[in-house]
């Protein structure tokens, strides 16, 4: 019997799971409980495991009735600092914290899928390794996960998911190459000389420099950026000044750089400082950059995001894909890319219906539960075509 077939019999178990975690969310770095309770269910499941030594995070293997090489399937597992407004039944018991990213949705489908796996364990051809990944959104779980043990080095490939209320519920999405942008982040701060608001000429205003430099940081994307290349400029914050009456002698803007190419991301970093520079000088101020990469782009191997489309088609027929565009928001699930083939999805959750038309990050955020057990299924068929392929 297929693990299609058997669906039913995991639905169930899939939303409870979902509903219980989202009532319990952790931030990046804190999801001590949220660990404990995976390693929780994984023991019922009989499936051996590991915390992590700092104990965020969880590594559960199951091997096969037959011997092979290893995949792994990854989730990530921390929530956001945001107070949910969904006024779900089931909403988040923890003031001020929600899965407002849906990772509870990620923890739900790989533990479903870890539930079939165990199940059918003949039909698994070598070793699936399930990671539950902490602090994907400060962008420093992935790496913390690929430090501990040694199952990033035996691995042949690495398959990830993340649901998605931009796309309808029951329809999903991969392409080969990139997928989701590179994430940089950039404080700057600008030194001026602080005069009395009615003696601008005896003071260096560095709120109106930092002003400048806001509007001519935007002249790189608009100017000195191919028009065929994809790149984004956000300035989100600008601090400056301490009176109404003085003049401002320091100030700092705050934000990120958003790109697809590497390329494109040391053209960013390069123009930002001659900018930066030279408009302090022509005000007579100085000014310098901290520039921090963050994530790199997510970029899917070919052959992975081959093996999930097929995955999806096998399953649920041709109609189930969809060509989504690329994402400018970024996830640290490249990092597993840099050294093995990696495959990363969307898993489509909109329905208008059900008032499930809020984006990721949202306080109002909520998803189709329905498509959960899909997207359990086609992490577990993955496993198991990866190995037998």
């Amino acid at each position: 019997m297929s693990l299609k077939d058997t669906l039913g019999d995991y639905s169930a178990y899939i939303q409870n799971i979902r509903r219980e975690f989202h009532q319990y969310p952790e931030l990046s770095m804190q999801e001590v409980k949220t660990t404990k309770r995976i390693a929780e269910k994984l023991e019922e499941l009989k499936i051996p495991h590991e915390i992590t030594p700092s104990g965020i995070g969880v590594i559960g293997i199951i091997n096969g009735n037959r011997p092979g090489r290893s995949v792994a399937l990854r989730a990530d597992i921390d929530a956001l600092p945001v107070t949910e407004k969904t006024g779900l039944p089931f909403c988040s018991k923890n003031q001020g914290i929600m899965h407002a990213c849906g990772h509870d949705t990620h923890i739900a489908m790989l533990l479903g899928a870890a539930k079939m796996l165990a199940d059918n364990r003949d039909q698994v051809q070598g070793r699936v390794y399930l990671i539950f990944q902490p602090a994907e959104e400060i962008g420093k779980g992935a790496t913390y996960m690929m430090s501990v043990g040694d199952w990033y080095e035996k691995i042949s490939a690495i398959f990830g998911a993340h649901i998605w209320t931009d796309i309808p519920a029951g329809k999903f999405s991969v392409k080969a190459g990139p997928a989701m942008a590179a994430t940089d982040r950039f404080v700057i701060k600008v030194h001026g000389k602080q005069s009395h608001g009615s003696q601008p000429h005896a003071g260096i205003d560095a709120v109106l420099t930092a002003a400048a430099i806001a509007v001519n940081l935007q002249s790189i994307i608009s100017r000195q950026i191919n028009a065929l290349d994809t790149a984004v400029l956000t300035i989100g914050t600008i601090h400056g000044g301490d009176r109404w009456n003085i003049v401002g002698g320091e100030a700092s803007l705050e934000g990120t750089t958003r790109y697809f190419d590497p390329s494109i991301g040391a053209l960013l970093e390069e123009r930002m400082n001659r900018i930066i520079n030279s408009t302090a000088e022509a005000y007579g101020a100085t000014a310098e950059i901290e520039y921090l990469h963050v994530v790199p782009p997510t970029v899917n191997d070919p052959t992975c995001s081959e093996m999930v489309a097929h995955t999806i088609s096998d399953l649920l027929g041709n109609e189930a894909l969809l060509n989504y565009e690329k994402v400018m928001g970024s996830e640290d699930f490249a990092f597993y890319q840099k050294e093995k083939a990696g495959g990363f999805f969307f898993i489509g959750a909109r329905n208008p219906d059900i008032g499930a038309v809020y984006s990721n990050h949202s306080d109002h955020f909520t998803i189709d539960e329905s498509v959960l057990p899909y997207g359990a299924l086609i992490y577990a068929q993955l496993a198991i075509n990866w190995l037998n392929g």
